[in-house]
């Protein structure tokens, strides 16, 4: 039986606002970016749901994760899966090719297309840029082209990848303002850093400002019952309910790997015969604390002052301001058992940033990264009697 939870509905709505937007989408096209916490199932999602939804409608995707490679750049891992694209286009026995041809039928040359230029030197002085080489794909497939980036915070790293993003943003720009275009060049960046993917489309300097971003849809009680319905046909009962599981499953910050470890526990706990019922919200407490204490312990590290502008933006519901201000600089310094200056502050917050621990969600304006650990932090807080 599959274990994977498939979400074809919410994929196929995607793709069409992508591929055949209203007047409402349209702006799809100067980019989306989702962003999403860590473990949520993203890259499940755009594997399994969301590629095979795009190209079902005739789209040519081209998927680079970041993280696939570490030791290897983001600008050598984009160009080597454009390069790999345009190798599929000229030859008549790829996977593409073929679904081309079955959309297309006698449309499509059953000897690949011929693109006149050399694919090994993309990127290279002198050679094809990824706006040219991005048109001839459009041009010659007459499709879409997809470009979805996993983990796309990572291009922003480097100067190179900065410049690739630039060079993306280009591409955007020759291929869809085109009157008579036969296809589109769409952009999807995914990433579970949420400060850094926010800064992609907010800040003025980056080459995707203003583009749309959103958060990724995380799973819900469809996905409880998926699992609950695949335990029962392995023969298990005593199982929780599904209004059980599903406010588990959100205890646990919708992570799918948390909320299977949790249900292993209950299947093997000697207290099983309390009740599924009573022994999951246990469970799942228990685990969420845990997971939250390893965000809490990277804050720690950081030192005293990070942990009292954590503080600082932990205890507001929403947004922070005035986190570099002067009467800030002063409670750190209450905090700390000595003297802020407001000079020290900005590094340390950008640390935070780094971290994923804290998000800038607009100009001056910041909040924690995980709602849950938010939660685990402020009940602690309680606890310990502090405002």
């Amino acid at each position: 039986m599959i274990d994977i939870f498939l979400r074809p509905e919410l994929a196929a709505d995607m793709a069409k606002q992508l591929l055949e937007p209203s007047a409402l989408d349209i702006g799809l096209r100067s980019g989306l970016f989702l962003s999403g916490l860590r473990r949520t199932g993203k890259t499940t999602f755009l594997k399994n749901d969301l590629i095979p939804a795009l190209e079902a409608r005739g789209a040519l995707v081209i998927y680079v994760d970041l993280w696939s490679d570490t030791q290897t750049s983001p600008v050598a891992l984009v160009h080597a899966a454009v390069r790999k694209a345009l190798n599929d286009l000229q030859s008549p026995t790829s996977t593409f090719m073929q679904r081309l041809r079955a959309l297309r039928g006698v449309e499509v040359e059953l000897g690949g297309f011929k693109l006149g230029f050399n694919v090994d030197a993309l990127g290279e002085v002198g050679g094809v840029t990824l706006a040219e080489a991005l048109t001839c794909v459009v041009d010659k497939a007459k499709a879409d082209v997809v470009l979805l980036v996993d983990e796309v915070q990572h291009a922003i790293t480097t100067d190179d990848g900065q410049q690739m993003m630039l060079a993306l943003k280009a591409a955007r720009d020759a291929i869809n303002p085109r009157p008579k275009s036969p296809g589109y060049f769409l952009f999807i960046g995914t990433g579970s850093h949420r400060a850094m993917v926010n800064e992609l489309t907010a800040r003025r300097n980056q080459a995707f400002a203003g583009a749309t971003n959103v958060a990724y849809p995380v799973l819900d009680s469809d996905y409880v019952a998926f699992w609950l319905k695949r335990l029962a046909a392995d023969g298990l009962d005593n199982l929780p309910s599904l209004e059980v599981a599903t406010d588990a499953f959100k205890t646990l910050g919708s992570r799918p790997e948390e909320f299977i470890r949790a249900l292993r526990q209950l299947i093997h706990s000697p207290s099983l015969s309390a009740g599924a019922d009573v022994l999951l919200p246990v469970i799942a407490a228990t685990l969420r604390t845990a997971a939250a204490d390893l965000e809490l312990m990277k804050v720690e590290e950081l030192g005293v002052l990070a942990q009292a502008i954590f503080a600082r933006i932990a205890s507001v519901d929403g947004e922070t301001r005035g986190v570099f201000s002067s009467e800030a600089a002063g409670a750190y310094s209450t905090f700390v058992g000595r003297e802020v200056r407001v000079e020290e502050v900005q590094p340390v917050a950008n640390e935070l940033l780094a971290a994923n621990l804290i998000i800038r969600r607009g100009h001056g304006l910041y909040g924690v990264t995980d709602p849950f650990v938010q939660e685990i932090w402020r009940e602690r807080q309680a606890l310990l009697g502090k405002p």
